[in-house]
């Protein structure tokens, strides 16, 4: 919810490089064509040097020299990306949009809460042998709504990505216990994987002062496989589990304390999310290739439930079923190759409110969605193309298209331009819709879908040949009819409503990778943000964040080190201290986090490693008067069979 202290306190309630593949088998940071992009398209993958868009791959070596355990925290290392969290929920944007004007996939699954459409990436932890990938700018003409800002893409490795036994445990301060075991295994015509996290900790305290220590535990367990049920069919599931439930700390709301509106520490408050997500489906290719059709069905089904010192006192059930079919045909002119493709979505969101005394209407809510897509992409050796169009027939909303067109050209093997623009379309959640939580919060239903255009141009110039590459991206979106909080007369209660102004974002994206020599490498990105609305400056959007990461790897990677600087510049926010309840903006001091890990090999498949996060022990706000953590240590052991 944007603009509103649901976030910082009714949350409670709810829970609610460019164009830089970082790393990959050749561990050539400069080499970008070697990198993969799965959601570029609806058809098939599309090599990251023949995107027209931007995008960045962050593969699964990376991931491990990083320690990356949580998702939401290597995201700070992607152009155009900023985090903002608390306990209980972590929201990405993109370039200056809404969290949940981004479209999270996990595995090829839409994951969002279909209540808020917003995914908790703070529930995201790093299994052994993931990657990542994030498109940035709208891909709602591929992905309907959510995906305005752009889209995350997490995908867990395969059984035949990865065969064999793999684990790792750790332990560090704060009763802070991660462990994460997978197995996968494959066959000439099938592979098979199956993966657990286990997350733990004492946590710290959130609030200002405070004593109350914030703990958290999460629980993944997830598998997918593949099998060739005949020449050029293959069948495939994927499923997953996510249990997390943790402390919580709530805001003060007492006009006569003198802590209003500041977090405070709060006993027996809490929360627990159960997630359950599935996907089945199966593709047939023909025509030697040229002529694929794939169909799926999907699902997720996701409970929330808060906590106070009485019990349970508010929760909520939604759920999603979305079928697709997408058919493809491929074919080759000259030195060109093209692909023209369908698809047809059909999308089920229900949601009901589970409160327990009563207050809220607690029938079920549904909304209906229809997507037709129509995708051409032309490649080349100099010249790329690509252009999408799609229809969304929605049994609430009026009918809405989309767009999406970008061009890439290559003057030279190390230097490349690219152009971009596209439409947006994000649909009022269940939340604003219909959300309630007694005297503070009405949902409104009268809201109608925000709406969105962007363009990007950029180019990617390599050095040194390609061993350093330099990107660059402008790009410059306008938000129509936004859906913002207001708190109108006589009762004053937090209400949506869509705004008459436009709110708009421009902004600049660096992104620097290097390969020095087979033992050091660097990249590093640099966001520059202008977000405003109506001319003043947007909540949690810093103008400047920016990532540094230094890797060294000793000979024949029997011992490596890895160096994260993050910064992230001054941020407005909203605080609402004064009585009368009308929202003060407050300034969210600057921060800069330092994580430094090293690892060293034991014996053949097994390694031993450390990492401090937050070394120099910073004090910071992601969100007005909640405290982020501090200085954490964790050492570990991972085996490989």
């Amino acid at each position: 919810m944007k603009n509103t202290p649901y976030l910082c306190s009714a949350a409670v309630a709810a829970l609610m490089v460019h164009g830089v593949a970082w790393a990959d088998d050749s561990l050539d940071a400069g080499i970008m064509r070697d990198a993969i992009l799965v959601t570029a398209s609806r058809d098939d993958a599309v090599w990251i040097d023949n995107y027209t868009g931007s995008a960045t791959v962050i593969a699964a070596e990376d991931m491990e020299r990083r320690q990356v355990r949580d998702i939401a925290d290597v995201l700070r290392d992607v152009p155009g990306v900023a985090v903002s969290g608390i306990a209980g929920q972590t929201q990405i944007r993109i370039r200056g949009a809404e969290g949940n004007h981004v479209l999270v996939l996990v595995d090829g699954i839409e994951v969002a809460d279909p209540f808020s459409r917003e995914f908790d990436m703070g529930t995201l932890q790093a299994e052994i042998g993931a990657r990542l990938e994030v498109l940035r700018g709208p891909q709602s003409a591929l992905y309907g709504p959510e995906a305005i800002g752009g889209v995350i893409a997490y995908e867990s490795a395969s059984g035949r990505d990865l065969v064999g036994f793999a684990a790792r445990l750790e332990g560090g301060l704060q009763g802070t216990i991660n462990g994460a075991a997978r197995y996968g295994a494959a066959g000439g015509n099938w592979d098979a994987a199956l993966s657990a996290i286990v997350v733990s900790t004492d946590g710290q305290p959130n609030t200002r002062g405070g004593t109350r220590n914030i703990g958290r535990d999460g629980y993944t367990v997830s598998a997918k496989g593949a099998v060739d049920i005949a020449p050029g069919a293959t069948l495939r599931a994927v499923g997953r589990y996510i249990r997390t439930e943790g402390d919580f700390n709530n805001q003060d709301f007492n006009p006569a304390s003198p802590t209003l509106g500041l977090v405070i520490d709060t006993p027996g408050v809490g929360y627990r999310n159960d997630a359950l997500y599935g996907l089945i489906g199966t593709r047939v290719d023909t025509l030697e290739g040229r002529w694929s059709h794939d169909v799926s069905l999907q699902f997720a089904d996701i409970t929330r439930d808060t906590f106070g010192a009485v019990g349970r006192d508010g929760g909520s059930k939604s759920d999603r079923l979305k079928g697709s079919y997408v058919s493809s045909f491929r074919f080759e002119g000259g030195d060109l190759a093209h692909a023209v493709t369908f698809a047809a979505d059909f999308e089920r969101e229900r949601f009901r409110n589970t409160d327990p005394f009563g207050f809220a209407f607690t029938g079920r809510r549904q909304i209906e969605n229809i997507g037709l897509v129509a995708e051409y992409r032309m490649l080349g050796e100099k010249v790329d193309l690509s252009g999408a169009l799609r229809r969304d027939i929605n049994d609430r909303f009026a009918d809405a298209t989309t767009f999406r067109a970008g061009a890439g050209y290559r003057i030279a093997d190390s230097t490349r331009l690219r152009a971009a623009a596209g439409s947006g379309l994000q649909v009022p959640t269940f939340l604003e819709l219909f959300g309630f939580f007694d005297g503070r919060f009405l949902g409104n239903e009268n809201l109608i879908p925000e709406k969105s255009t962007g363009w990007e141009v950029g180019f990617d110039q390599g050095f040194v040949g390609n061993a350093v590459t330099l990107s660059a991206t402008y790009f410059a979106n306008v938000l129509r009819n936004e859906i913002f909080t207001t708190f109108p007369p006589p009762d004053f209660i937090a209400t949506p409503a869509n705004r008459a102004t436009n709110s708009t974002q421009r902004g600049l994206e660096l992104a620097l990778a290097a390969q020095f020599d087979p033992q050091w490498s660097l990249n590093a990105v640099y966001t520059y943000l202008k977000a405003r609305e109506n001319g003043v400056e947007e909540v949690r959007r810093a103008p400047h964040i920016a990532s540094a990461a230094l890797n060294w790897d000793g000979p024949d990677n029997a011992y490596g080190a890895t160096l994260v600087v993050r910064y992230n510049g001054n941020a407005r926010d909203l605080a609402f201290t004064d009585p009368s309840f009308i929202p003060l903006r407050v300034t969210l001091q600057d921060f800069v986090l330092v994580n430094f890990n090293m690892r060293a090999r034991l014996s053949q498949g097994i390694n031993l490693f450390g990492r401090i996060e937050n070394l120099f022990n910073e004090r910071y706000e992601q969100v007005f008067s909640f405290v982020s953590s501090g200085r954490t240590a964790l050492i570990g052991i991972e085996a490989r069979f």
